[in-house]
C-alpha cells in the first residue's frame, strides 16, 4: 500500500502494514524466533543503538508484531502503536512510560474492575494517586483536576453500564490543564469509534476482545503519536510485557474481519436490547443504541454503531441474576467479551468482585446487573436461551 489513496477501514484492516519477504508470500508471515542475526558486529551495534533500523530480539522487535502495530495504528488514524501481552499490560506500560511518583490520574468512575484496582492499589504503592469522576460530566472532570494531574483516563462506553462520555469535551478539559487524554476503546474498536479524531492523545485496546473477535489469544496495545508512544516502547523494551509473535499473527487475522463482525454484533445487540425492554422480569436495559439510553444522542454522534455489549437489571437482585446465569444452555458463562460466541456474566461478583461495595454502588454496579456480550449466533436462539431464566 504505497500509493496516496485514502483507504477505508475495511481495506486497511486487510492490507495495511504488510511487507512481504523475499518469498513473496500472499498471507502475512509468522516470525517465530527469539532473536535476529546481524551481518557483522558493526551492524549489530548500530541496531542496538537505533542508528540503523532492524530487528534485534522479539521482546521488543519482531516483524509480525510490527505488522499488527502498524495495521492497528492505521485503523485508529494514528502515527504509531506499541503492542503488549494483554489489555491490562497496555495500561500498565502506558502508566510506567508517562507517570512518576507524585503524579495524579483522573479517571472515569465507571470502568473495568482491574483498571480501578491497578490505579487505586498498585500504582498508589509507588506514589501515583488517582481520583474517579462521573464519565458523563465534563464539568466534574474540570473541577477535579489537581496541579499534579498528568493523565486523564476515560473508558467509553463504560464497562458494564455502557455510559457514553463526550470524548471531545473531556479532551478539551485535559488539554487545557496540560494533561494527556487516554481513551480505552475496547468496547467499540476503531470500526465504531476513533477517539484520536475526537481529540484523544492515546488509545488503549484489549486486543483480546473485538480485535481478535474469537476468544483465542490475549493481547493489548497503546496507539497514538510517535512522541507519546516512544516512552511506552522504552518501558516495554526493558520490562518485557510483550505480545508474542504468534498472538500478533492471530490478531492480524482477526482485524481482517473487524468491520464485518462489528456491524453484525451491533445488529444482534440492538435486537436483543429492544427485546429485553419488553420483558417483565427486566427492570432496566443499558444499551447506547436504545432511545432510552441517557446518552443515546451522543452515541449516535460519536459512534457509528451501538456496540455489542448489552447490560440489564433483573428484578430480584443477586438471587434472580444468578438464577438467570445458571439457566442458560447456549450462552457461555465467562467474563470475557468481544467474542463471536455470546457470553454472560454477573459483574457484581466477577469483573467488579474485588471492588468495595461502596465503590460498586458509586459506579452503579448492582447485585441484579447482568452483562451480555452479544455474539453472532442467530438472535432468536440467544433470546430463547435467556428466556429460560424467567
Amino acid at each position: 500500500m504505497t500509493d496516496d489513496f485514502d483507504y477505508q477501514l475495511e481495506t486497511l484492516a486487510i492490507r495495511a502494514g504488510q511487507e512481504r519477504s523475499q518469498f513473496g508470500e500472499h498471507a502475512e508471515a509468522l516470525y517465530l524466533t527469539s532473536s535476529f542475526v546481524a551481518d557483522n558486529a558493526a551492524q549489530a551495534a548500530a541496531r542496538f543503538t537505533g542508528a540503523e533500523p532492524g530487528f534485534i530480539y522479539s521482546r521488543f522487535t519482531n516483524p509480525t508484531v510490527t505488522l499488527f502495530q502498524d495495521r492497528l495504528a492505521a485503523l485508529e488514524g494514528a502515527e504509531a502503536a506499541v503492542a503488549t501481552a494483554s489489555g491490562m499490560s497496555a495500561i500498565l506500560a502506558l502508566c510506567m512510560g508517562h507517570l512518576k511518583a507524585g503524579d495524579h490520574i483522573l479517571a472515569s468512575s465507571g470502568m473495568f474492575g482491574a483498571t480501578i484496582q491497578l490505579f487505586s492499589n498498585w500504582l498508589a504503592k509507588f506514589g501515583v494517586t488517582s481520583s474517579f469522576v462521573p464519565p458523563t460530566d465534563p464539568a466534574a472532570w474540570d473541577a477535579a483536576v489537581r496541579p499534579e494531574t498528568r493523565l486523564f483516563f476515560l473508558e467509553t462506553p463504560s464497562n458494564p453500564l455502557t455510559e457514553i462520555a463526550d470524548i471531545a469535551a473531556i479532551s478539551a478539559v485535559a488539554h487545557r490543564h496540560g494533561a494527556i487524554m487516554v481513551v480505552d476503546n475496547c468496547f467499540c474498536s476503531p470500526a465504531l469509534q476513533r477517539p484520536i479524531a475526537l481529540g484523544a492523545d492515546l488509545v488503549i485496546h484489549s486486543a483480546t476482545k473485538y480485535l481478535d473477535g474469537q476468544g483465542r489469544v490475549l493481547g493489548g496495545a497503546v496507539v497514538g503519536s510517535k512522541a507519546l508512544i516512544e516512552p511506552i516502547y522504552l518501558f516495554l523494551r526493558t520490562a518485557g510485557p510483550t505480545l508474542s509473535a504468534f498472538n500478533a499473527w492471530v490478531l492480524v487475522k482477526g482485524l481482517e474481519t473487524l468491520g464485518l463482525r462489528m456491524r453484525a454484533h451491533c445488529e444482534n445487540a440492538l435486537a436483543l436490547a429492544q427485546w429485553l425492554e419488553t420483558q417483565p422480569a427486566i427492570e432496566r436495559v443499558y444499551y447506547p443504541g436504545l432511545p432510552s439510553h441517557p446518552q443515546h444522542e451522543l452515541a449516535k454522534r460519536q459512534q457509528s454503531g451501538g456496540g455489542g455489549i448489552v447490560s440489564f437489571e433483573v428484578k430480584g437482585g443477586q438471587e434472580a441474576a444468578w438464577r438467570l446465569v445458571d439457566s442458560v444452555q447456549l450462552l457461555s458463562r465467562t467474563a470475557n467479551l468481544g467474542d463471536v460466541k455470546t457470553t454472560i456474566t454477573h459483574p457484581y461478583t466477577t469483573t467488579h468482585g474485588r471492588i468495595s461495595p461502596e465503590v460498586k454502588a458509586a459506579a452503579g454496579i448492582t447485585q441484579g446487573l447482568i452483562r451480555i456480550s452479544v455474539g453472532l449466533e442467530h438472535i432468536d436462539d440467544i433470546k430463547r436461551d435467556l428466556a429460560r431464566g424467567w
